[in-house]
């Protein structure tokens, strides 16, 4: 089949790497323009663009330039911008999406289902409209979400998931999609404020912050960074807040710190980050 291409990260390049291998014929790749990444002067090509021109395959930055590219449809992929109506009446579009619409609509579907403590979650090819991930759905699939799986994990996974049942379906044909059902949910992009650690709640919850990635607290008025974490059993007289080594008090249970960056540092394991700070008696995180 001929088709065009949108998409961004490296899950993104993974699905457009399994369709070229499928034999697939990709007419044009779209994918956002060079950016800088980090602090570095030099502007960088998306994940997307990387493979592609890796594969030989035509490159734009203007999703508009897909309808003169002679594709028969148009493969979406964590592409991160709208795409105007008149573009999606010039070309049928299908949208892979990390989530099992309804729920999770949006633009952070992996990181919303995390957060809400989800057991389960998985893939749906869409059919593009102009509403947000409401359209209708060729095929899904499902799967359970690990205890302690974290956010870039489970988008692996779920793009290898997605890989598959794309190729296969457009192997076998899309078909006719169906509607959506069931009671629809927002999964609205996070900002800071999703990702700040409140140890009044339980340790689970603040665990599956810090599952998302860049969970956040503060050390004497610096910020530290929480990239791996662990729940215990309450050791009883933590206070939330409190702490101890590298165990921090929550509302329910104790949270391990086990790799954490303090402001303007690489990061470390929290057995270390706490035998070099020595938080005395009452020391506490987040105040």
């Amino acid at each position: 089949m001929k088709l065009a291409f949108l998409g961004t990260p490296a899950v993104a390049a993974g699905t457009l790497r399994a369709l070229v291998g499928a034999g697939h014929e990709v007419r044009l790749v779209v994918t956002r323009p060079d950016a800088r990444r980090g602090r570095g002067p030099v502007a960088s090509p998306s994940p997307v663009k990387e493979a592609a021109l890796a594969m030989g395959l035509p490159v734009s930055h203007r999703a508009a330039d897909v309808t003169g590219a002679g594709a028969e449809l148009g493969v979406v992929v964590a592409y991160g911008r709208l795409i105007r109506p008149e573009v999606l009446a010039a070309l049928p579009m299908v949208n892979v999406h990390f989530s099992l619409l309804p729920r999770w609509r949006g633009a952070a579907p992996v990181e919303r289902a995390l957060l809400a403590g989800d057991t389960e979650t998985g893939v749906c090819l869409m059919a593009l409209e102009e509403g947000l991930d409401t359209g209708p759905v060729y095929d899904h699939a499902a799967t359970p979400i690990g205890r302690d799986e974290t956010a870039d994990e489970l988008r692996g996974r779920l793009g290898e998931i997605g890989n598959e049942l794309l190729v296969a379906r457009l192997g076998a044909g899309l078909g006719g999609p169906q509607p959506q059902v069931g009671e629809a949910t927002h999964a609205a992009k996070l900002g800071p404020g999703d990702l700040r650690l409140d140890f009044s709640q339980a340790a689970e919850v603040c665990n599956r912050q810090v599952r998302v990635g860049k969970a956040w607290t503060t050390w004497r008025g610096k910020r530290l960074l929480v990239h791996r974490a662990r729940v215990l059993a309450d050791e009883g007289d933590l206070l939330p807040g409190e702490i101890r080594g590298n165990r921090v008090g929550t509302g329910d249970g104790v949270l391990e710190l086990v790799v954490v960056q303090p402001e303007g540092k690489p990061a470390m394991s929290g057995a270390d980050w706490a035998r070099g700070v020595r938080p005395g008696p009452g020391g506490r995180v987040g105040g």
